[in-house]
């Protein structure tokens, strides 16, 4: 009756006693979650919690809890990268500290906390953030979607982490390739947790990218043309688009994965009318954009770094506007250099071939058009502008060998080799992880009212660039050794000193992640003399730096009027900013629900359940589920008014502090 009642769900397969370390990390996961939750109830935080951030529909806290997330996953993310450096690097001839089975687990859960729980999150999180203020918008389309959004992609982080506790984690890789993540190979709990939390989380992905869209078409203030836009809105909508057309893909294809798996149906199987490969282009439809999801927000945010430090416009911006549309289009016509060894036609591979390298031409135009900003700048080293700089630089080596292993004769050499592995942190680490290291510390003020400290933010940079280099560099010379990937030990002793230089470099990044911790907590401790009392700290010239920092929940108490791409820069030219307006109107703002945490929360629940098969338990939160979004359907009190005079004090106050600002 046991069995029948929880599933597959028994104490034997639940505890994580199959190796030292999963012990470990199960405890430090538990102490952390309870670290978390004692510090709330010591402070006696929680209403504050629960009203002013949980239940909140402003698009900037919001954003705030996405970064939030995204930053814890960083962390647990990265422990597993380490772990997997520290293992290579000793594993010559003997079997290293970790079981093979648990070294498959880390390389699955690394790449996929990082690809779906940190880059996915934090992206996200800054688009929420700027997004609407850059286009003079109050609020971003659909408020409540937005919320349910956020608390679904933790839902999804949340079954990842759970997982150290409670079971195990897939062991068939980021990627979950038939056959290894079938019923067959793979029978454990380890591959669903895989498939429902990328369930879950994609449709949070597919609901932002709509809400972005809508956004962006429908909010501009009145003047912001299209074509009048910040690259960072032009670079979120094309991201957006290929969130809406994308994820579809990978939800079906996990669907129809888990039918697999449940029902023993024949999608991906061998035998029965079943086709792997149909899942791997599948998987790869989705995949291949999913690339350009995650850089063309980063793009944005180096545009408006490059332009900002170097005091600048921004140089060739219709040729950047169309260079990133080019882009978002190309990049579903490229999914198939992901597996030239499949075995297609010459045709075929010549064609995907072609295209891979015709895609990478809007991405040099747009480096250039940086660069000729940069030129004859004058170039103000913040640290959001020398990770731009280790951007272009690195990005572009990155660059190289995706044209190179886009000669199909090429990739048959170093395909599933370390080569790849180095070309894809290549693209994603300077490519999207910088980008959002750059905005994180360009728009912190913004954010939270006071800057970040400088010197930390760059000694972090440091770390991370030289880190980088160190550790990726010698898996490229790995890859022409001929050393596949996600090996857990080996028997050539020349692969030993590339891939101990390997772990130096984690460690190295590492102290770059202990950098950037110590900047946090130095700021906040110093905070009082880091205030930003002006909104714009950094002399910019787009619209967000117009509001108060933080913004005030309305953003702008009259819409702004938009003459020119740089709005802000050119009101400062005509003498136009921080005018008084004749009189000030009553504001609509969405009211705080609960509704999106109920339904994360009933969506994690039905996840786990759907993991262990306690179908019962995952019907009646798929219920609830259902039932919290009926409810919040038929609710009319979503929106409150914040009246003319409450605005009126808030912004006589802010002109107060910048004339006393002014007057310093």
């Amino acid at each position: 009756m046991e069995m029948r009642i929880l599933g597959r769900l028994t104490a034997a397969d639940a505890l994580p006693l199959y190796s030292w370390v999963a012990i470990g990390g199960a405890v430090v996961t538990i102490l952390g979650f309870l670290a978390i939750i004692g510090t709330i109830t010591w402070l006696g935080k929680w209403r504050y919690v629960w009203t002013e951030w949980l239940t909140s529909l402003d698009h900037k806290r919001i954003g705030i809890l996405y970064v939030m997330l995204a930053l814890v996953m960083l962390l647990r993310g990265f422990v597993d990268a380490i772990m997997m450096r520290a293992q290579q690097a000793f594993a010559l001839n003997s079997g290293g500290y970790l079981p093979p089975e648990h070294f498959d687990q880390i390389f699955s859960s690394h790449g996929t906390i990082m690809v779906f729980f940190m880059a996915m999150p934090f992206l996200t999180g800054l688009i929420n953030i700027i997004v609407p203020q850059q286009i003079g918008a109050r609020d971003v389309a659909f408020p409540f979607m937005n919320s349910v959004s956020l608390w679904l992609t933790a839902a999804g982080a949340g079954l990842v982490l759970i997982s150290l506790v409670v079971g195990r984690f897939s062991t068939a890789g980021w990627t979950g390739y038939p056959p290894y993540s079938g019923a067959g190979y793979n029978p454990g709990v380890g591959v669903d947790y895989w498939i429902w939390a990328i369930q879950v989380s994609g449709i949070g992905s597919t609901l932002s990218g709509i809400n972005f869209i809508v956004t962006i078409l429908k909010r501009r203030a009145p003047g912001m043309k299209l074509m009048r836009m910040p690259l960072f809105c032009w670079t979120t909508l094309a991201s957006s688009i290929l969130m809406v057309f994308a994820f579809p893909a990978l939800t079906v294809t996990t669907a129809l994965l888990a039918l697999d798996r449940i029902f023993d149906m024949h999608f991906f199987t061998n035998t029965d009318g079943g086709n792997l490969m149909n899942y791997i282009n599948l998987f790869w439809i989705w995949g291949h954009p999913e690339v350009y999801i995650l850089i063309l927000p980063a793009f944005g945010i180096y545009s408006g770094v490059v332009s900002t430090f170097a005091a600048k416009r921004l140089f060739g911006y219709k040729s950047l506007v169309y260079a990133t549309m080019a882009i978002a289009l190309l990049s579903f016509t490229v999914w198939l250099h992901h597996f030239f060894t499949m075995g297609a036609s010459a045709g075929v591979n010549a064609f995907f071939g072609v295209a891979t390298m015709v895609i990478a031409v809007p991405t040099g135009v747009k480096v250039f058009d940086w660069l000729m900003t940069l030129f004859r700048g004058r170039i103000t080293f913040h640290p959001s502008m020398l990770w731009t700089l280790g951007f272009i630089v690195t990005f572009t080596i990155g660059g190289m060998t995706g044209v190179l292993l886009a000669l199909p004769p090429a990739d048959y050499l170093m395909h599933n080799s370390t080569f790849l592995v180095a070309h894809f942190h290549n693209m994603l680490i300077p490519g999207a992880l910088f980008g959002y290291l750059a905005g994180y510390m360009y728009w912190f003020p913004k954010a939270f009212g006071f800057t970040l400290d400088e010197r930390w933010g760059k000694r972090a940079f440091w770390c991370w660039i030289s880190g980088f280099y160190l550790a990726f560099m010698p898996l490229y010379m790995l890859g022409f050794m001929g050393m596949a990937r996600r090996m857990e030990r080996y028997d050539v002793a020349a692969w030993q000193p590339p891939l101990v230089i390997a772990a130096l470099g984690a460690a190295v990044i590492l102290a770059g992640i202990a950098c950037l911790v110590i900047q946090l907590i130095a700021s906040i401790r110093t905070r009082e003399r880091r205030r930003d009392l002006t909104g714009d700290p950094w002399d910019g010239r787009t619209l967000e730096w117009l509001t108060a920092s933080p913004p005030a929940p309305y953003n702008f108490a009259v819409l702004p009027q938009v003459r020119d791409i740089d709005a802000l820069h050119e009101m400062k030219r005509r003498g136009a900013v921080y005018e008084r307006p004749e009189r000030y109107e009553d504001i609509l703002l969405p009211r705080n629900t609960g509704a999106g945490v109920l339904i994360g929360g009933f969506a994690f629940v039905f996840g786990f359940s759907a993991v262990w098969h306690i179908w019962w338990a995952a019907a009646a939160a798929l219920l609830a589920l259902l039932a919290a979004a009926a409810a919040r359907s038929f609710c009319d009190r979503t929106e409150f008014r914040l009246s003319a005079s409450e605005i009126q004090q808030i912004e006589e106050r802010r002109l107060r502090q910048l004339a006393g600002e002014e007057a310093l």
